[in-house]
């Protein structure tokens, strides 16, 4: 059987209690196991993992990521909420964090950019339910735009379940 998802996610940082509080302030993690100043372990809300999130510490004196400037790497992890109205609500959340980096329309998905405390990127998005791809949808295919999450709001509703697997009542 092929693989099925992707269970969790580990990242080192610089002070793990900073971005410990980032990840659970910000975007609604909670601590399900910490080791005071080198390791937690985050759940997401929701979730049935024991954690989604690894953060540990590499102290103060480590330099920025250079992946995808001057060395390979991890571009960014990308989580997913289930309404644009969370969108929305975390949209705020990062905007008044001073970590939104930028919102993109990918068509079917639609996404935050921001950053930790240590710069490093992460998407927050909403797909759009199977149901909803249209043909139209279909044929902005890789195609990026500029994200009117508003707009978005009033087309597919604030509280529609979004994803891959979800059907829409007719």
């Amino acid at each position: 059987m092929p693989v099925q998802r992707l269970n969790h996610a580990v990242l080192f940082v610089r002070d793990v209690d900073r971005s410990a509080a980032f990840y659970r302030d910000v975007l609604g993690f909670r601590v399900k196991v910490e080791m005071p100043g080198r390791a937690v372990f985050l759940q997401a809300e929701g979730s049935t993992n024991d954690h989604d999130l690894g953060l540990f510490a590499v102290g103060a004196a480590a330099g920025p990521s250079g992946a995808g400037r001057s060395t390979v790497g991890l571009y960014h992890l990308a989580w997913e909420v289930d309404t644009l109205a969370e969108l929305a609500r975390i949209r705020g959340a990062l905007a008044e964090a001073g970590a939104l980096a930028g919102a993109s329309d990918h068509a079917t998905t639609k996404a935050l950019y921001a950053r930790d405390p240590d710069g490093i990127e992460f998407e927050v998005s909403w797909l759009l339910p199977a149901a909803l791809i249209t043909p139209d949808v279909e044929a902005q295919g890789a195609t990026t735009r500029p994200l009117d999450l508003e707009a978005e709001i009033t087309r597919y509703g604030a509280q529609t379940k979004g994803g891959i697997g979800v059907s829409v009542p007719a």
